[in-house]
C-alpha cells in the first residue's frame, strides 16, 4: 500500500556531539538543500510504504559506548558513511514491517536496559512568543487510555480511547525518518539531554548561537502539571530546570517526591511498580524557521526532577519544536507518539530498537493494524469509552505459524490435565494429588488472611446454615426423629472441617442433596415395613459406599472425569441453580399456609371482624382420645380466654369472620415476608455490582461494599425486621447438643437387631449411593476446576473423593447425614473469592487474575456452624424470608456464565440483534439450535426425574448424559463440537488413525 504526501514535512539534519556517549543513528540526517537526490531516493522520501522496503544492515552484537576521543572518531567517520551503534541484524529485503517487528521482539537481548517496562506517558506543550513568559503545561497523559486536561483546566477528562488522524501518523513517521534519533544515551539531567540534542542538530545546519540559546532555554523552562493546582498555595511542586545547574545522576529532591506523592497519591496507585516515564514535549516558537525533532532513549533511565508529574524515572523523550502557527498540528503529532508508546507492540519495539529503521518498522506495523473511520460517518469529537475487554496483542508479537487455526487450538482445551491421567498403580492418583497439593498447604492458610475471605465466610455461613437445618428437619419428619436438625448440623460441621483441612480442592463447599433425602425416605419406609433397624441398615449401606468410594480412588477411577464435558456440566449446574430458585420461591409461597391472610376483606366491616376459640361441637374420636390421654375436661376449660397456641394444643376450634381454615388470619406477616424476600435479592445484587459504579473510592466500592454485599444485606434486613417488630418466621437452631431421640447414641452398630445377611445384601443399594456420591462430587469439582477460573495450585479429584468417602463412613457409624459437594454453594464460594487487578490504568477495567485459593473460608464456615448450637440467642433473630432471598440470589447469580442460557436467548433474537458469540462465527445457527434443544431436553428429563417418585435413579440419568454427549458426535463435526463443547477423549488407536490420514 502506498500513501503519498504532498510535500516532505520536516527535514532535520545530523549533528555532532563531543562530550556525551549517545548511540546516534544517522540514517536520516541529510540536508535537503545541499544534497543532490536520485529520482528513486526522492520518490522514496515522498512515498510512505505500509510494508516498507527494509534496507540491509550489518549484523553486529557489540554495543558501543563512546567517551571523549572515541566519540570524536565516530564523528569523523560520519563523512565516510560508517554507521555505528546498536545495529539491526541482517534482514531479508522483502520482510514486511510486521515480520521485522516479530523478528526484533523475538530476539533476546542480554542487556537489562532493553527489557520493556510499563510506561507512563505525559504530553507537555509550550507556545513561545517574543516578550511573553511561557512554561511547559501538561495537556494530556496516558497509562493505557488518553486523559486530557479539560478546557477549563480544573480537572482531567474521563479516560477514552485515543483517535488519531492518519495524517498525524504520517507526519510522525516523517519526524522519526528525518529527525534526530538518539538511542541508549547517558544523561543525568535535562541540561545534558538538551545539549546533546542541540549538538546533533548543529551537524545538519547551524541554528545560530542566538537561536540555539533560545531553544535550550525553552527546553529548560519550568513544567506546570495539572496536579500542581491543588497545592499551589502551599508548596511549589515543580522546580524549574534552570534552578538546578548541577545535578547528580539519578538524584531526586525528596521534598518534590513527598509533595508530589501527597498531591496525587490516588493516581500513583494506578501506576504499576517499576514503571518508567515517556515525556513528549511539543510546541511552537516564534524564533524558529524549521522544526527541531528528536527521539531520545536514555540508558539507564534517570529521574529528571519536575519533568513528569509523578516521581518515576524517565526512559524516553520526544521533542518537537517548530515554527509558529502550526500548534494544532504539533499537538496531534505529540498525541500520536504518546498513543504509540502505549501500544503493546510499539512499546516493546521502542525498548529493543537498534536503529531508526526498527522504529519506522514499528510505526508501519502499527499502521497495518489501524482501522480507518470514514469522516462522513463519524464525529471525531466523540470520545470512545474504554472497552471492557481488550483483545490480546500477542499475535502481533509472534510470527504466525502456517496451517494453524483457532479452532484447532480450541479443540484441545478441556479439563483433561495430568491430574486425570491413569497411573496404573494402586492409589497412584491419590499420591500424586498429595504431592501436588503439599507445597501449597501452608499458603492455603496464609492466603486466607484478607477481608475478602472474611466477607466470603460470613456470607456463606448464613447461606449454608439454613439448608443444613432445613434438610435436618425434613429428614427428622421422614425418619420420626432418628436423624434430625442437630445430627445434620453436627455432621455438616464435622465433614466440612475435615474436607477443608485435607481435601484437594478446598474451594468446594459440602452440603446435602435432594436425592440423598429421597433415598433416606425410601430406606426408612422399607425398614418400617419389614421390621428392620433403620439406623443399623443405613450404617451398613454407608460403610459399603465408603468402601466403594475408596476402591474408586485406588483404581484412579476419577480419571473418567475427563468424559464429563461442558454439555454435562451445564445441564447439571443449570438444574441445581433452577432448583435453588424454585425452592426459594416455593418456600416463600408455602409461608401463606402458615400465615394466611383474609382475601375477602371489607374495609367497612373491619370493626366487626373477630376470631375466638370455642369447644368443638362435634369432637372427633382422635380428639376425644387425646383429651382422655391428657386428662382434659372440655367443660372445665374457659375456651374464649385461650390464646391461639393453647387453643390448638387443646384441639379447640376457631370461629369468627377473621378465622381461616387453619386458624385466625395473621395480618402483615406474609406481606412483610415477601418484602424481606425481594428486598434481600435486589439489595444483594445491587451491592455486589456496586464495585462498577462511579461512587466512592475503589477500595470502598470493592473491598467493603461489594465483597460484604450479602452480609450487609442480611444484617440490614435483620435490623429492619427487629425494629418493625413484625413476627416473621425466624431461623430455629437446636439449643442442646445431644441426639434428637433418647433411644439412640452417637455410635451405631452396623448389625444392631438386623439379621447378619443384611450386612452383605446392602452392597446393592450402596452401588447406587456410590454413583450418586461420585457424580455429585466430581461434576461440581469439574465446574470449580475449569480453566477460566485460572486456578494456580492445581486440583485433586482423587484426594477429594478419598476425604468424602472416608467421612461418609464416619458419618454412617455415628448416625449422621451424608454430605457431598454442593454445586450452587461451591460456585457462590468461588465467585466471592475472585481476584481482580488493583493497579489498573484509568479507564481500564480491572483484569480477572484468578481465585483466592485457600482453606480458611471453608474451615471457618463449618467451624462456626458447629458452634451454632451455642449461638441460638443471636441466630434466632434471622428471618427465614431473608435466607430464602439469599438462596434465590445465589441460584440466579450462579447462572451467569453458563453458555446454555446464552444459547437459549438466541431462539427469540433476529440474526441482526444476536450477540457476537465466538461460536456463532464458526457453527451454523441451525446446529447451535440443535445442540441447545438436545441440552434442554436433557435438562427437562433430569427435572422430571428429580421431582418424581423415581428421584433415586437421578444419578443414573446424570451418568446417562455422558453417553448422550458421545452419541452427539454422530450429528456434529469435530470442529463444531470444539466450539460448542469440550472434545471427548479418544482412544489411542483412533488418534493414530487420524494422524495417518492427515499425513
Amino acid at each position: 500500500i502506498t500513501c503519498y504526501s504532498d510535500e516532505p514535512k520536516f527535514f532535520v539534519s545530523p549533528s555532532q556531539r563531543n562530550d556525551e556517549e549517545a548511540v546516534v543513528d544517522r540514517g536520516g540526517y541529510r540536508s535537503m538543500l545541499k544534497t543532490n537526490f536520485e529520482k528513486e531516493e526522492l520518490e522514496g522520501h515522498r512515498t510512505l510504504y505500509i510494508g516498507v522496503h527494509v534496507p540491509i544492515g550489518k549484523k553486529s552484537h557489540r554495543r558501543h559506548r563512546h567517551h571523549g576521543h572515541r566519540h570524536r572518531r565516530r564523528s569523523r567517520e560520519l563523512d565516510s558513511g560508517v554507521d555505528n551503534g546498536r545495529e539491526s541484524p541482517t534482514y531479508c529485503k522483502y520482510y514486511t514491517p510486521s515480520q521485522r517487528v516479530q523478528f526484533l521482539l523475538g530476539t533476546e537481548d542480554d542487556d537489562e536496559e532493553h527489557i520493556p517496562h510499563d510506561l507512563f506517558t505525559e504530553l507537555d506543550e509550550i507556545c513561545l512568543k517574543d516578550g511573553e513568559d511561557a512554561e511547559w503545561r501538561e495537556t494530556a497523559r496516558w497509562l493505557k487510555f488518553e486523559e486530557d486536561v479539560e478546557d477549563g483546566g480544573e480537572r482531567w477528562s474521563k479516560p477514552y480511547v485515543a483517535t488519531l488522524s492518519l495524517h498525524s501518523l504520517f507526519e510522525l513517521r516523517s519526524c522519526i525518518l528525518t529527525g534526530i534519533v538518539l538511542l541508549d544515551m547517558r544523561a543525568s539531567s535535562v541540561e545534558e539531554v538538551a545539549d546533546m540534542v542541540l549538538d546533533q542538530q548543529e551537524t545538519v545546519g547551524p541554528l545560530g548561537d542566538e537561536v540555539r540559546r533560545k531553544v535550550r532555554e525553552s527546553l529548560l523552562k519550568q513544567h506546570h502539571h495539572q496536579n500542581q493546582k491543588k497545592l499551589a498555595n502551599r508548596i511549589p511542586i515543580v522546580r524549574s530546570f534552570a534552578d538546578k545547574k548541577q545535578s547528580e545522576p539519578q538524584s531526586m529532591d525528596k521534598n518534590v517526591v513527598k509533595c508530589s506523592t501527597k498531591n496525587d497519591l490516588h493516581f500513583m496507585k494506578k501506576i504499576p511498580p517499576g514503571a518508567e516515564a515517556s515525556n513528549v514535549l511539543v510546541g511552537e516558537a516564534e524564533f524558529l524557521d524549521k522544526p527541531v525533532v528528536a527521539f531520545v532513549r536514555l540508558s539507564p533511565a534517570v529521574m529528571l526532577n519536575g519533568l513528569a508529574e509523578v516521581p518515576i524515572v524517565t526512559r524516553f523523550l520526544f521533542i518537537l519544536l517548530g515554527p509558529l502557527g502550526k500548534g494544532p498540528q504539533y499537538h496531534e503529532i505529540g498525541r500520536s507518539i504518546a498513543t504509540l508508546m502505549t501500544d503493546e507492540v510499539f512499546h516493546d519495539v521502542a525498548y529493543k530498537a537498534k536503529d531508526r529503521n526498527d522504529l519506522i518498522a514499528g510505526i508501519d506495523e502499527f499502521l497495518d493494524q489501524v482501522t480507518v473511520l470514514p469522516p462522513g460517518e463519524w464525529d471525531p469529537s466523540i470520545r470512545i469509552e474504554p472497552p471492557k475487554n481488550v483483545p490480546s496483542q500477542e499475535k502481533r508479537k509472534i510470527a504466525a505459524q502456517t496451517g494453524t487455526d483457532l479452532g484447532d487450538e480450541e479443540e484441545h482445551e478441556g479439563h483433561g490435565g495430568p491430574e486425570l491421567q491413569r497411573t496404573g498403580r494402586l492409589f497412584g492418583g491419590l499420591l500424586l494429588d498429595i504431592k501436588r497439593k503439599a507445597p501449597h498447604y501452608l499458603s492455603d492458610y496464609t492466603d486466607g488472611l484478607s477481608l475478602q475471605c472474611l466477607a466470603s465466610f460470613l456470607f456463606l455461613y448464613c447461606a449454608c446454615m439454613s439448608p443444613v437445618i432445613t434438610f435436618g428437619g425434613l429428614l427428622g419428619e421422614a425418619t420420626e426423629g432418628r436423624i434430625s436438625a442437630i445430627e445434620s448440623l453436627f455432621g455438616a460441621s464435622m465433614t466440612g472441617i475435615a474436607y477443608s483441612l485435607f481435601a484437594g480442592q478446598p474451594l468446594t463447599i459440602l452440603g446435602s442433596t435432594g436425592p440423598v433425602l429421597v433415598f433416606e425416605k425410601i430406606l426408612y419406609k422399607f425398614c418400617k415395613e419389614y421390621g428392620l433397624s433403620y439406623l443399623s441398615l443405613r450404617t451398613c449401606i454407608g460403610l459399603w459406599t465408603a468402601f466403594l468410594c475408596l476402591l474408586l480412588v485406588a483404581t484412579d477411577a476419577s480419571s473418567l472425569v475427563c468424559y464429563i464435558t461442558r454439555f454435562t456440566e451445564e445441564a447439571f449446574a443449570s438444574l441445581i441453580c433452577i432448583i435453588f430458585i424454585y425452592e426459594a420461591l416455593e418456600k416463600l409461597i408455602h409461608l401463606g399456609e402458615h400465615y394466611p391472610i383474609n382475601m375477602n376483606n371489607n374495609l367497612d366491616k373491619l370493626t366487626r371482624y373477630s376470631c375466638s376459640c370455642v369447644e368443638p361441637p362435634d369432637p372427633s374420636n382422635a380428639t376425644l382420645r387425646y383429651w382422655e390421654q391428657n386428662n382434659i375436661t372440655a367443660s372445665e376449660i374457659y375456651w374464649e380466654a385461650l390464646e391461639v397456641k393453647d387453643c390448638i394444643k387443646r384441639r379447640g376450634e376457631f370461629v369468627g369472620t377473621a378465622c381461616g381454615p387453619h386458624g385466625p388470619y395473621i395480618p402483615d406477616v406474609l406481606f412483610w415476608s415477601v418484602v424481606l424476600f425481594f428486598s434481600t435479592v435486589f439489595m444483594s445484587a445491587f451491592l455486589k455490582e456496586f464495585k462498577f459504579s462511579r461512587y466512592f473510592p475503589t477500595k470502598v466500592r470493592q473491598a467493603v461494599i461489594s465483597d460484604f454485599a450479602v452480609f450487609i444485606t442480611i444484617f440490614t434486613m435483620v435490623l429492619v425486621d427487629y425494629v418493625l417488630g413484625v413476627p416473621s418466621p425466624k431461623l430455629k437452631v437446636p439449643s442442646v447438643f445431644k441426639p434428637t431421640r433418647d433411644d439412640r447414641g452417637w455410635l451405631i452398630s452396623p448389625l444392631g437387631g438386623n439379621p447378619w445377611w443384611t450386612t452383605l445384601v446392602t452392597v446393592i443399594p450402596a452401588l447406587l449411593c456410590t454413583i450418586l456420591i461420585f457424580m455429585d462430587q466430581q461434576i461440581t469439582a469439574v465446574i470449580i476446576n475449569r480453566k477460566e477460573h485460572k486456578l494456580k495450585k492445581g486440583c485433586g479429584y482423587h484426594l477429594d473423593l478419598f476425604v468424602v468417602g472416608l467421612m461418609l463412613g464416619v458419618c454412617s457409624i455415628m448416625g449422621l447425614p451424608w454430605f457431598v459437594a454442593a454445586t450452587v454453594l461451591s460456585i457462590s464460594h468461588v465467585n466471592s473469592l475472585k481476584l481482580e487487578s488493583e493497579c489498573s490504568a484509568p479507564g481500564e477495567q480491572p483484569k480477572f487474575l484468578g481465585i483466592r485459593e485457600q482453606r480458611f473460608t471453608g474451615l471457618m464456615i463449618f467451624l462456626l456452624m458447629g458452634c451454632s448450637v451455642f449461638m441460638t440467642s443471636v441466630l434466632k433473630y434471622i428471618p427465614m424470608p431473608v435466607l430464602y432471598g439469599v438462596f434465590l440470589y445465589m441460584g440466579a447469580s450462579s447462572l451467569r456464565g453458563i453458555q446454555f442460557f446464552d444459547r437459549l436467548k438466541l431462539f427469540g433474537m433476529p440474526a441482526k440483534h444476536q450477540p457476537d458469540f465466538i461460536y456463532l462465527r464458526y457453527v451454523p445457527l441451525r446446529k447451535v439450535h440443535l445442540f441447545t434443544i438436545i441440552q434442554l431436553s436433557c435438562l427437562v428429563m433430569l427435572w422430571v426425574i428429580k421431582t418424581s417418585n423415581y428421584a433415586i435413579v437421578f444419578p443414573m440419568m446424570v451418568l446417562a448424559l455422558v453417553f448422550i454427549r458421545k452419541l452427539m458426535d454422530c450429528f456434529f463435526t469435530k470442529r463444531e463440537m470444539s466450539w460448542l463443547d469440550d472434545l471427548m477423549p479418544e482412544s489411542k488407536k483412533k488418534k493414530l488413525n487420524d494422524a495417518e490420514e492427515e499425513v
